[in-house]
């Protein structure tokens, strides 16, 4: 069974928390509801959905989830997959529920193709298996590139001809849908007028390398290692997705194949420290965010401008 577009209304959310994995962006939005006590925090972490993954993802402590209400997180268990599609759907069912109760949803995470698909109430194709494997199977990606190119010029023009996962993409959707890849909307390279306020939470390289460093460290003393081989052997284990999370996925090399557990946590410290720049680039492309450097600002200097926004 094919996953159609998924049809929505734009969700009501004033303002988008984002930035870096580490710069903060978590401490500014519990102050924001602290000084607001209407808002209600929207979780944008394609992780922190998982249920018994908590460490690892950095998710709101207890008390934190107590004293603020927070919404998709904990939906999940980790044998299941998630996708942006999905995302869209519970975003706009909770924005719809927190209005509906006379509060204020506030999106939260650094997960970018999350939140630009609320920022830009994008239509999100569904997901084609079948085709997939089949395009998967053509090692020739310029072959596959020509194809698109017959099948839908606009997007193969948007995409250089060695670019395999995005041109196995578009070709997944075109032939699946049986629609144009490009009709699905104008593309992440447009940046249209949004009613979502985007305030980016970002601090210089060294910072954000430091800060990584020693939250792993934390974790590490906390008990990641123990949760992530609990949460690896329960009954139906952990999905593809879940596999995939920063730190759980190099523990899994120490635990289910035996690598030395110093090396393990220093290839995650590495590995966290280049999304967090993979994050910024991603963040930095849109000229609609405001940015502000925590190293510089402190967390009450931001909030009077968040507060602003927020209604």
């Amino acid at each position: 069974m094919t996953n159609p577009a998924v049809p929505r209304e734009r969700p009501d959310i004033p303002v988008a928390i984002i930035g870096p994995t580490a710069a903060g962006k978590s401490a500014l939005a519990m102050a924001l509801a602290a000084a607001n006590d209407k808002v209600e925090l929207i979780s944008a972490d394609s992780m922190q959905v998982y249920r018994g993954m908590d460490i690892g993802t950095a998710k709101p402590t207890r008390a934190e989830q107590a004293e603020v209400q927070h919404h998709l997180i904990d939906i999940l268990d980790p044998w299941q997959n998630y996708t942006v599609s999905q995302f869209v759907v519970d975003v706009a069912a909770a924005a719809k529920d927190v209005r509906s109760r006379g509060r204020i949803p506030v999106m939260v995470g650094g997960t970018g193709l999350y939140v630009r698909a609320i920022v830009d109430n994008l239509e999100i194709p569904g997901q084609f298996p079948d085709v997939r494997a089949e395009l998967d199977a053509n090692p020739d990606t310029v072959s596959l590139h020509t194809q698109l190119s017959e099948l839908d010029p606009v997007a193969a023009e948007r995409m250089e001809p060695n670019n395999r996962r995005r041109i196995v993409r578009a070709l997944e959707v075109t032939l699946g849908s049986g629609r144009p890849f490009s009709s699905f909307g104008p593309g992440l390279d447009r940046y249209a007028s949004s009613s979502v306020n985007q305030i980016a939470c970002d601090r210089p390289r060294s910072t954000l390398d430091e800060r990584i460093s020693r939250r792993y460290d934390a974790q590490m003393e906390a008990g990641f290692l123990a949760e992530v081989e609990r949460v690896a052997s329960s009954e139906r284990g952990m999905s593809k997705t879940a596999r995939q999370a920063l730190g759980y996925k190099e523990l899994l090399g120490h635990l289910e194949d035996g690598q030395s557990l110093d090396e393990v946590l220093d290839l995650a410290k590495q590995r966290t420290r280049r999304f967090a720049r993979r994050q910024q680039r991603w963040f930095r492309r849109d000229p609609r965010i405001e940015w502000f450097d925590l190293d510089v600002m402190t967390t009450d200097q931001c909030l009077g401008r968040v507060l602003s926004l927020v209604r």
